[in-house]
């Protein structure tokens, strides 16, 4: 299938591109502002489907609306006419078509000459409009608030928040990609005249600006957002993707002493804590119990033993462990425990414990095994 794409370096068009290579769609005939009207012509030739999302949305002067959106839709459209074309054509709208504005009615009419289009030639026609879609590839002060939050806290920018109180309308890009797929399969979301993205969350500025501010301040506290939530989990990878390169790694504090170190990996709010222990050859850590607190060992360099013993007992169970074969022990409550490295060079263990430490309830009590 010869698939036709305009606004193909943009950051709808860029996403969707990449998607269609993945599952095997690779006669992609890419139209961006430096594709030529002869390139043009031979794709509105040999296209079989037509995803027509070039537009311009912010431009340096309002008659350039006309030009980008309207004008350049008629252009598409003369263009599959003249060579008897009748390849499905899906155009990106807006919700702003309704509003009246340049931008709006530069959209509204684009529309309308799909519509046209698509009855005169009997071609189907799939339009779409998009309310605020975020993800990665958006570009900051241009495509959307969200892109522009995420830009300026990477990169320890201000940020402005006019209203917190009013409420965003929003669609995330590999939702909306994976919609457009669907169109090629004859699987689209419709509902009357207008196709959308069944995927669709609402929340409001203040709550997306603080929540994207906290995936910046979770490298100190080592707070793992809530994963659980899908919009927050959308909102942090798209997040992720402004990082300035040089800033994509971050130092951890290590808690060092003559035995090895300690450090902190990640805290969470209900999945509990992840912690890294290196300890030094012939080194004993632990000899401690808890009462509700619970944690998985899992060694992944060296060899060692881990023993545990009941308190009211004198039999000592004993776990040896090694890089050799990786395996998880449990550490139940009412046993105390240590853990000795038996090699000649650092063992390393990773360590989850079921709630973050707090250090006015500790829950740790020492007891040699």
């Amino acid at each position: 299938m010869n698939i036709l794409i305009t606004g193909a370096k943009g950051f709808i068009g860029r996403n969707l591109a990449s998607e269609l290579n993945n599952r095997g769609y690779h006669q992609l005939f890419l139209v961006d502002k430096d594709t030529s009207m002869g390139e043009l012509e031979i794709f509105c030739q040999k296209a079989d489907f037509v995803f027509h999302l070039a537009g311009v949305n912010r431009p340096k002067q309002e008659t350039d609306f006309q030009a980008g959106n309207t004008g350049f839709t008629h252009t598409l459209l003369s263009m599959l006419e003249k060579n008897e074309n009748k390849a499905p054509i899906m155009i990106s709208s807006s919700t702003q078509a309704d509003l009246d504005n340049p931008y709006g009615k530069s959209k509204s009419e684009s529309e309308n000459l799909i519509r046209e289009y698509g009855e005169k030639n009997d071609v189907q026609t799939f339009i779409y409009r998009f309310p605020n879609v975020f993800g990665k590839w958006s570009r900051p002060n241009y495509n959307s608030a969200i892109a522009t939050f995420c830009y300026n806290i990477a990169h320890e920018l201000e940020i402005t928040v006019n209203d917190p109180k009013v409420v965003l309308t929003l669609v995330y890009i590999d939702d909306l990609v994976n919609e457009l797929l669907g169109v090629l399969e004859g699987k689209e979301s419709r509902e009357g005249d207008f196709c959308f993205v069944p995927v669709v969350y609402k929340q409001t500025l203040g709550w997306i600006a603080e929540t994207i501010q906290s995936f910046k301040e979770s490298r100190n506290n080592l707070q793992v957002p809530d994963m659980g939530n899908e919009l927050t989990k959308k909102l942090y990878s798209t997040y992720l993707s402004f990082l300035p390169e040089a800033d994509f790694s971050y130092e951890l504090k290590m808690n060092v002493d003559e035995r090895g170190s300690f450090t902190e990996f990640l805290r969470t709010a209900n999945a509990g804590q992840v912690s890294v222990n290196i300890s030094k050859p012939g080194i004993v850590k632990g000899n401690h119990w808890h009462h509700t607190k619970n944690e998985k060992f899992l060694v992944v360099k060296g060899n060692g033993v881990i023993r545990f013993r009941q308190l009211d007992s004198d039999e000592i169970i004993s776990y040896f462990v090694s890089d050799d074969k990786l395996e998880v022990v449990d550490i139940p409550v009412g046993y105390t425990h240590n853990i000795e490295n038996l090699g000649s060079e650092d063992m390393v263990t990773v360590m989850w414990v079921n709630e973050p430490f707090d250090p006015s309830k500790p829950d740790t009590f020492f007891l040699e095994v």
